[in-house]
């Protein structure tokens, strides 16, 4: 059994004072040992926390109970080591960041669609099935049929849904998202824009690997978390995944053969962009990060995004 549990989730609701919520969420973390990403914003809680498995429940329990969300349900998975360096708890505009106030979850969303019947829907010819994540995660996996809207940033989608879905508003329009987060944001601005038909995983990619069994998947690869992990596959269980210490992007075998691959500095997405002084800079951190782990030490090494696997 591994020893370090890891909770991801999310919740819209209202909240007025954000800041106060910080800091007793920041102190509850602290005093269970936990670590990792946690938003608190004006429209609700975002985030994604590790500790010693034995000390989850109960952490997650306090976390309830400071928020008055006692129904928080969250998707746990497991790791053999702490997969976050240090804890942050920040205060944020917004728990997922897409600045449009008519994308209000509190308001209208899309229809929920349990991971037992979304193989029927998006198999449907007539459904048009979009990932809202990110280019990179998309690139790691994704579902059968699924549309890459190739945004860099969340905040890119609208623009993608005014070039490439505008015309099709009475058409059904299944969304997913790792934990189900950017979907409550990306269905909440469909509705508004008058979207008719629009749909969205219940619990994201996470809750669909967790319940539906391989054999019936139509999940390909693996799917994206932001965390030493990398990547998570059926049944929620880490993938031989890592990152490019140098842009972050999700790396498979054929990269790591790639001319243009050297740890902790480059991969074949980045290394052509790179100028010599960049180059450089990355060289050093890696050296930097090479020696604290001889010393027993840790070392800062990758940024880890403020996007958390909710």
């Amino acid at each position: 059994m591994s020893s370090i549990s890891v909770a991801a989730f999310y919740r819209f609701a209202p909240i007025a004072d954000p800041e106060a919520l910080r800091a007793r969420l920041f102190a509850i973390c602290r005093d269970f040992s936990a670590r990792g990403i946690l938003l608190v914003a004006p429209e609700g809680i975002n985030g994604t926390i590790a500790t010693n498995a034995e000390r989850m429940a109960a952490l997650l329990d306090a976390i309830r109970q400071e928020t008055g969300f006692h129904d928080l349900k969250p998707r746990l998975s497991e790791d053999e080591v702490m997969p976050f360096l240090r804890l942050k708890v920040r205060l944020k505009k917004e728990i997922v960041t897409l600045g449009r106030a008519e994308a209000d979850p509190l308001k209208h969303v899309g229809t929920y669609v349990p991971p037992s019947e979304w193989n029927a829907l998006i198999s449907d010819p007539n459904t048009i099935v979009v990932d809202t994540r990110n280019d990179y995660e998309y690139r790691l996996g994704t579902f059968d049929h699924a549309l890459d809207p190739a945004t860099p940033t969340f905040r890119d989608f609208p623009d993608y849904v005014e070039k490439n879905l505008a015309a099709d508003k009475d058409r059904p329009i299944a969304m997913f998202c790792t934990g189900g987060i950017r979907c409550e944001k990306a269905t909440s601005y469909l509705v508004a824009e008058g979207f008719k038909n629009v749909y969205h995983l219940e619990g994201g990619i996470l809750n669909y690997l967790e319940t539906i069994p391989e054999d019936q998947s139509l999940w390909r690869g693996g799917c994206f978390v932001f965390d030493r992990r990398v990547a998570l596959g059926h049944g929620l269980k880490p993938l031989p995944m890592r990152l490019c210490y140098g842009c972050l992007a999700p790396l498979d075998e054929a990269d790591f053969s790639s001319p243009d691959y050297e740890e902790g500095v480059a991969c074949p997405h980045c290394a052509p962009l790179l100028t010599l002084e960049k180059r450089a800079s990355l060289r050093e951190r890696h050296r930097q990060t090479l020696l604290a782990h001889k010393k027993g030490h840790s070392h800062l090494g990758p940024f880890i995004s403020d996007e958390t696997a909710a």
